[in-house]
């Protein structure tokens, strides 16, 4: 009985994960935005450590390109980002690492869920 309890369980997780996994790749292709939580602010390497929501960290670089939007779009800076807030990122991969090519401010709301982890 315990063996099966663990067999569905383990199922049940797996299901889970993959979709939540299928969910974001097509959150991804619509817009192309991931949703993370930012862990850290280095203004003076110019670098992010974010937290996806399944506890994954990456670092990512922002440049003189990168743009910034608050929550209302209008545009902001770097150095407004604080550990804490939620954001939503447009990126590309380099030689060097990925690199921001846009972050939007913004929280989790229930379509933005719908939208990202649950297609």
């Amino acid at each position: 009985m315990c063996a099966v309890f663990l067999l569905l369980a383990t199922l049940v997780s797996c299901g889970f994960s993959l979709a939540a996994q299928s969910g974001r790749a097509a959150g991804n292709t619509n817009g192309g935005e991931e949703f993370f939580i930012v862990s850290s602010v280095d203004i003076t390497k110019r670098q992010l450590l974010l937290k996806e929501p399944t506890e994954i960290t990456q670092l990512i670089q922002v440049n003189d390109k990168t743009r910034y939007t608050d929550r209302n779009g209008k545009a902001m800076q770097f150095g407004d980002l604080r550990a804490g807030d939620t954001i939503y990122i447009r990126s590309t991969s380099t030689s060097a690492g990925r690199v921001a090519v846009s972050i939007r401010k913004g929280p989790m709301t229930l379509q933005e869920l719908q939208r990202h982890y649950l297609k």
